[in-house]
């Protein structure tokens, strides 16, 4: 049972190191955003508020300590829990704001841009397109953990069932067989010509011979 529950430790390594990435990036936006020019008001580096602990912080240290669980995990278990937690945290960037304003949360401030485009770009890179990004991935992640691949059942547990990359069909040896097999393979003799004791074809047919060699008695005795 232990055996089932291993993965190999790379399994979830793309996922997580994406994971960490989008989790940081939506949980330092607010504060290092300034710098950028890109990101939410105050126009001020580092402003902290209970409002983005909520919504950025949070959603954010979520996701980063999902990716890091899904990044270097072996167990089956703990990555789908890791997996679920980054779901959790790409989820609430992608809704948390809407819900919180029902206890009276306004939200971590106006978008800097002027623009309307601008606008709409920085409340999808801090918020929504990255909630939606994060489930994403998480999801893949999920189901890499949830797989699992067929295996013999004279194998170790938890050692996947790999096809050979170079099989080819078995040679067939018998009657009709191309190749004679080697004597190292055991195979039976081979069948006795036609009406010989041995033979496994109707006595009543060893009277005809084959009709090349009729032919040739017909030449000579014509000669």
């Amino acid at each position: 049972m232990a055996g089932t529950l291993r993965v190999p430790r790379g399994r979830g390594a793309a996922g997580g190191v994406l994971l960490v990435l989008l989790g940081a990036w939506g949980g330092l936006l607010p504060f290092v955003g300034p710098y950028l020019d890109f990101g939410f008001a105050p126009d001020d580096a580092w402003v902290y508020d209970t409002d983005r602990l909520q919504l950025s912080v949070a959603p954010g240290a979520a996701t980063v300590l999902g990716g890091l669980v899904v990044l270097g995990t072996a167990n089956r278990v703990l990555g789908v829990l890791g997996a679920w937690l980054a779901v959790l945290g790409g989820a609430w960037f992608a809704v948390g704001g809407p819900l919180a304003a029902l206890w009276d949360v306004p939200g971590v401030g106006a978008p800097l841009g002027t623009e309307q485009g601008r606008r709409v770009a920085e409340q999808l890179a801090g918020f929504t397109g990255l909630g939606v990004v994060i489930v994403l991935v998480a999801a893949l992640a999920l189901g890499r953990f949830t797989a699992r691949v067929a295996r013999p059942a004279d194998s170790e547990p938890g050692e996947e069932e790999r096809a050979p990359s170079g099989a080819t069909q078995p040679l067939v040896y018998g009657r009709y067989a191309r190749e004679t097999p080697p004597p190292s393979l055991g195979a039976r003799p081979a069948p006795s010509p036609p009406g010989s004791p041995g033979s496994a074809e109707p006595s009543g047919l060893s009277a005809f011979p084959p009709r090349d060699q009729r032919i040739a008695g017909e030449r000579r005795e014509e000669r």
